[in-house]
């Protein structure tokens, strides 16, 4: 998998899953579906700082989320 493309999946499922995080604590029930998806966000993004040589900074991320899509859109 694309460095790129796992990072840009893991910032997407990370915010995602927020309101599914803050909907299972105002039911006073455990966000156990939420903590899996926040896991595998973040091992996407490990996987993708990691992969990439020297890793991502700050200001690099508009142009990575823009280029993945102009990737992957038609």
């Amino acid at each position: 998998m694309d460095t790129d493309l796992a990072l840009v999946l893991g910032i997407i499922i990370a915010a995602l899953s927020i309101p599914s995080i803050l909907s299972a604590l105002s039911d006073r029930r455990a966000p156990r579906a939420s903590a899996i998806t926040i896991l595998i966000a973040g091992g996407l993004i490990v996987f993708a700082m990691q992969g990439k040589a020297g890793g991502y900074k700050m200001e690099q991320l508009p142009d990575v989320f823009v280029d993945v899509v102009a990737r992957y859109m038609p």
